[in-house]
This record gives structure tokens, sequence and C-alpha cells, in this order.
């Protein structure tokens, strides 16, 4: 990357100096000097690029699911004249725990696409490899998944049928982008390795065992 290649070489002009006022007779250590500046330098590198990864998830976040799960959700809730009232104890239970399921998922999957993808869920930040692991071996949009299953779980805690209504539409939405939009796209970056993946790995129904890749 330019950023750590204009690092390591003010780091070198800066190391080489410090070395040059050096007295002759000081006993300097020039190559361990030297293996000490080299750790330091790739600790800072890689320091700087967890950083930058973190701000790129952030603004991930901010401008996708905050908007879909807390922002539309509460504009729902405040026009549809929502009271807060005690909810069925079914409703509850099943509710929390399809809410702790869409979380894990959510961060299964974001782990997956840092580790492996290099990239974000965001289309202007997408991953430099194809994510073929975890969730991803059983269907395609998992992280998707997640958000549908946190928007069931909202309903049902909320016991609104607007925020379900709401859970509609962002499915529909989602099934008629990735096909014309998010698919075309990955096609033409991953070529045939997508396709085969496409082939076998369902888009929304999960399979029954784990695709490997061949």
């Amino acid at each position: 990357d330019g950023d750590v290649q204009i690092s390591g070489e003010s780091n070198d002009l800066r190391w080489f100096e410090e070395v040059s006022v050096l007295p002759p007779d000081a006993g300097v250590n020039i190559p361990r000097m030297f293996e000490k500046w080299k750790k330091r330098t790739i600790l800072y590198d890689i320091k700087n690029r967890e950083i930058e990864m973190l701000w790129r998830w952030i603004k991930t976040v901010i401008l996708l699911p905050l908007n879909v799960l807390v922002i539309v959700p509460l504009l729902i809730l405040y026009f549809s004249d929502f009271h807060w009232k005690t909810q069925n104890i079914l409703y509850l239970i099943i509710g929390t725990f399809l809410m702790i399921v869409g979380l894990f998922l959510a961060g299964w999957t974001m782990r997956l696409f840092v580790e492996i993808g290099k990239g974000t869920a965001a289309p202007w930040d997408p991953p430099k490899k194809l994510v073929v692991a975890g969730p991803y071996c059983y269907v395609r949009n998992p992280m998707i998944t997640s958000v549908l299953i946190m928007l069931i779980a909202e309903s049902l805690l909320f016991c609104s049928w607007h925020i379900f209504a709401w859970f509609i539409v962002f499915f529909l939405g989602n099934t008629v982008y990735f096909p014309f939009f998010e698919e075309k796209d990955l096609e033409k970056r991953f070529g045939n390795d997508y396709l085969q993946y496409k082939c076998n790995v369902p888009r929304w129904i999960p399979r029954l065992n784990a695709w490997k890749q061949r």
C-alpha cells in the first residue's frame, strides 16, 4: 500500500540519521537495531490497517444495518402510533432467541469478510476475495439472512405487524437487487469461481450440508 511504503521510507531515513550521528566506538549493534526498527514498523503498519478496516466497517454499519434495523423500525413505530404493552411471553422468548441468532450470524459473517474477503459488505467497499467459508458454504447471503432474522425478532418483540411488513419489503427488495446487480458484479469480479459457487449454493434457503469449493 502507498501509505505503508511512505511510512517505511520516512522511518528508514530517520533510523539512518540516528545511526549516522553515533560515534564509531559507541558499541552499537546495528543489525539488532535494524531488526527492532523493522518489527516496530511492521506492528505500526498492522495497527494502521486494523484501524482502517474498523473505520470502514463502522461506516458500513451506520449506513446499512443501522438504517434497516434501527432507524426505519423506529420511524415505523412512531408513525404507527405504537404504545408499549405487556407482550405475549411466547413472542418475547422467540423474539429474543431470534435476535441472539441474528446478531451471532451477523458477527460471524463480518469476521469472515475481514479475515478472508479483506473488505466489507458495502457495495462501495466490497471484499477483494470470494468468501466461501462458515455459513457461506450453506447459503449465499447469510449476512442479509441475519438482518431478516433480526427484523422478524423485532416484529415479535414489539408485536408489530408494521415491522413485519417492513421485513417483507426489505426481503423483496433484496430478491430483486441480488440477481440483477449484486450477483452480476460478483460474476465480473470472481468469474468461474463465483459461477461454480452460485450453481451449488442457494441464495436464500440453506443447503443441508456444507459445499466445498474444488
